[in-house]
């Protein structure tokens, strides 16, 4: 029999001999009712491989010979008291999950039990697992900003697959997409997520012992509020910033030196924060690019920028004790200041991010460790702006995370996956990501060499035929086959998508670059031939979601026309701009199609902008 592939890898795995035939006619015993739940999702993966078995609270009228699964607390004397630890042991007689005083141990220990089920059916290999997490708070966070807002069936099916890896914390990333009853001008056209969604939500994660953390930037990326006439005075700077990811100059960070600023805040607070049970609350506050080149220039004169922003932040921090709950925020203002770290609060918990599998994550994460704070890792899935992914940047910057916060005790681990200019990669590419890092955040040492493209075709994708694991890894490095520069934040053939075709031969499009970088047309030529050598395995691709193979091949046709773009710009004349523009209203035609079919139709018009922009060069 061979070894199980697990999603996450446990941290203790030893084997016994012989086997676990499963037999119809036995009972799921479980010592408490609050491990209903868990019982039926076993329950359920039972029945998918022929078995029926009823549940029962454990009680003296029970024959050893009648219970298949125990499902049990068990008091390990606080042995274990940081994190839930549970033990799955299987031998040919009977299988027994226990977990300590915390519920979710035992639901952690289903988890890992209804994976053997899935893999090997019904006869299990005797083994014992002693299992417990690296990082108390393992998370998820999703942009719904910019510019999908998935519908609901898209959310509970991401939830769902999540839980099962063991993920205990969801946030979704939150400017303007939360129906907030006073101000219908901020999301008329975006199909935000109500108060009564919100609700759904957090009892559905409540159930797969997650934690639903509010989100609501309230300081930086405040655009899609203060684009509008009745917030622009509350705005640093409002006639605006010229910026290439936005189609329009739009104010970006709400002012600290106009008193009506911290009261629409604490409005906010007051209709989003009852709908959520968390109590922890991600008030973002990242990129307060324009802090003191408007408004609040004569404060941040007297004051310097640190201090503004540090006391704005504790006026926030103040609203958010108001309502009983513990404030998250971005750290990426506040580290570059350090002589105010200090001053925090020690009760905040500062969310230290970075993209790039070179991030110092170490010296970072140290800051706010030496500060006695807790604090939080933060990568990302490397989705955004690369339509298929960055595979080996993803892995770099998810493992780099994993083992500094490990070394420093960061106490969560928080896999991001965002949604910059228009949110144009199908979710299914960001799998990759989410399964890698919820692997590291619950054992960094085992998981570090997890087979990765099998674990997404058995959790993820769940490929009878094996392939999409692969290909998606594979997919995901075919940016640097394009060029020998760093792809940052992106990938220069989804830039592409972004610069005017006269701009994109000469704007120095990687980070740190001083001068502009030259196309290499017969690399991206290569990258355009592996792309397509790779894409004929999906012929023979069978995930259970079969939307997966029109999103990747989507996906790739908006890659290689980025890649097309890059050689007209280096003068190629073998591309005509007819023949360019035909390609991009198929695209945009099947990129509509795939949208709608995970996500709502509000802000597709401003993602489609962004691509609609094109037309102007080819016609």
């Amino acid at each position: 029999m061979s070894d199980p592939v697990l999603l996450p890898q446990p941290q203790k795995l030893s084997y016994h001999p012989g086997e676990h035939l499963l037999t119809g006619n036995k009972l799921i015993a479980i010592s408490d009712p609050e491990y209903l739940f868990s019982a039926q999702r076993l329950r359920a993966a039972l029945q998918k491989i022929g078995l029926y078995w009823e549940i029962v609270v454990v009680n003296t009228a029970l024959s050893a010979d009648q219970v298949g699964v125990y499902l049990m607390q068990f008091d390990y004397g606080g042995k274990f008291a940081k994190t839930p630890w549970y033990e799955l042991s299987i031998v040919p007689s009977h299988i027994v999950i226990t977990g300590d005083e915390r519920p979710e141990a035992v639901w952690y220990g289903v988890c890992t039990l209804i994976q053997l089920i899935e893999q090997f059916g019904r006869r299990l290999p005797c083994l014992n697992i002693e299992d417990y997490p690296d990082f108390q708070r393992r998370g998820v966070m999703l942009d719904i900003s910019r510019d999908k807002v998935p519908t609901m069936d898209s959310l509970y099916a991401l939830i769902d697959m999540l839980a099962g890896w063991k993920i205990n914390e969801i946030q979704l990333y939150t400017e303007h997409t939360f129906a907030y009853r006073a101000h219908p001008v901020v999301w008329e056209n975006a199909s935000p997520l109500t108060a009564e969604e919100i609700m759904q939500l957090d009892q559905f994660c409540r159930a797969r012992y997650i934690d639903l953390v509010p989100n609501q930037n309230s300081f930086g990326h405040m655009h899609r509020w203060l684009m509008h006439d009745k917030y622009r005075p509350l705005a640093e700077v409002p006639e605006g910033l010229h910026w290439a990811s936005l189609l329009t100059p739009r104010p970006f960070t709400i002012s600290p030196a106009v008193a009506g600023s911290i009261s629409l805040i604490a409005g906010l607070y007051e209709e989003l924060l009852p709908h959520f049970t968390s109590k922890y609350f991600n008030v973002g506050c990242d990129e307060t690019f324009d802090l003191g080149q408007g408004r609040s220039q004569e404060m941040v004169k007297a004051l310097g920028k640190g201090r503004v922003y540090l006391n704005f932040l504790k006026q926030i921090y103040t609203l958010v004790k108001k309502h009983g709950r513990t404030m998250l925020f971005w750290g990426d203002i506040i580290k570059n200041h350090p002589e105010l770290i200090p001053e925090l609060p020690l009760d905040v918990i500062p969310l230290e991010w970075g993209y790039e599998a070179s991030h110092p994550f170490d010296l970072e994460g140290e800051k706010f460790a030496q500060a006695g704070l807790k604090y939080y890792v933060c990568p990302g899935t490397s989705s955004w702006l690369s339509l298929i992914g960055r595979t080996e940047n993803a892995l770099g910057n998810l493992r780099n995370a994993a083992e500094n916060g490990k070394k420093h005790g960061a106490w969560g681990y928080l896999i991001t996956d965002w949604g910059d200019f228009g949110h144009l990669q199908p979710l299914p590419v960001s799998y990759l990501g989410f399964a890698y890092g919820a692997a590291l955040a619950w054992s960094v040492e085992t998981n570090l060499g997890i087979d990765l493209p099998a674990a997404l075709d058995a959790y993820a994708f769940r490929d009878s035929s094996r392939v999409m694991g692969r290909l998606a890894y594979d997919l995901g490095n075919a940016y640097l086959l394009s060029d020998d520069l760093p792809h940052v934040n992106g990938s220069h053939m989804v830039r592409a998508l972004f610069n005017r075709l006269e701009d994109i031969q000469t704007k120095a499009w990687a980070s740190g670059m001083k001068e502009p970088a030259p196309i290499n047309p017969a690399k991206v030529r290569a990258a355009i031939w592996e792309v397509d050598r790779l894409m004929a395995r999906l012929e023979n691709a069978s995930p259970a979601d079969a939307r997966v193979l029109d999103e990747y091949r989507v996906a790739v046709g908006m890659w290689k026309h980025g890649c097309k773009r890059m050689l007209l710009a280096a003068g190629d004349t073998s591309i005509t701009l007819e023949s360019m523009a035909a390609e991009l209203r198929r695209l945009i035609s099947d990129y509509s199609v795939c949208w709608l079919s995970r996500s709502r139709s509000g802000n597709l018009g401003d993602s489609l902008a962004r691509l609609m922009r094109l037309f102007a060069e080819y016609e």
